[in-house]
């Protein structure tokens, strides 16, 4: 009797041993890195061992993941305004950040000295940043978004985790990168919405 049961339990273990690396052989190197991999390693059905040995191995994120907002800016290659920002400096992102992390300075015009369309500066502080994504939530002109990056620690966090402008723009590019689904619905969006203006002018004339 009590054999058997010792036996029954060595079989148990067995098993969990084996099924331990039934996925990794499956997916091989590349169970963490592509989105179906990550579906099936992160779902109801996963089996083995799911530790990963960061930081040699790296989670794939999903698209909707949030992280330090990021300012979207024209790829260098844009035929009309390379480099240009998104943001207007309109200060909506600021106003409904929870924790009042998010600093603008708008550029004034050097000769009239009218607000420009435009920020001169731009400072997020990522200690305080909870990540809520707020500003990319309530921007209307999609100039602000959530970005994948997670590893930022470093020693010095009294300059280094004050992010400026430099720091904070990364191209359409970079977005379509990290969010493609999401990037495209905007797109198909702003063209709807450019569409709808160009009837509307045609019927007032």
């Amino acid at each position: 009797m009590y054999g058997f049961g010792i036996l029954k339990g060595l079989g148990v273990t067995l098993r969990h041993l084996v099924n331990s690396y039934v996925d990794d052989i499956k997916w091989g190197v590349s169970r963490y890195e592509t989105t179906e991999a990550f579906e099936a390693r992160q779902g109801p059905n996963a089996r083995g061992v799911v530790t990963i040995q960061y930081p040699e191995e790296k989670m794939a994120v999903p698209e909707r993941f949030r992280f330090i907002p990021f300012l979207v800016i024209n790829d260098a290659d844009h035929p009309e305004a390379p480099g240009d920002d998104w943001c207007t400096s309109c200060g909506i992102c600021a106003k409904v950040c929870p924790p009042q992390c998010i600093w603008i300075e708008r550029t004034n015009d050097p000769e009239t000295g009218r607000p420009v369309p435009q920020p001169k500066n731009f400072y997020i502080d990522i200690d305080i940043c909870m990540n809520c994504g707020y500003c990319a939530e309530f921007c209307p002109f999609d100039a602000i978004k959530m970005d994948h990056d997670y590893e930022l620690a470093s020693y010095d966090r009294t300059t280094r985790h004050v992010f400026d402008k430099d720091v904070l723009s990364k191209p359409v590019s970079y977005w379509q990168e990290i969010a493609p689904t999401r990037a495209e619905e905007e797109r198909l969006g702003r063209e709807a919405k450019e569409a709808a203006k160009g009837k509307k002018k045609k019927r007032k004339k």
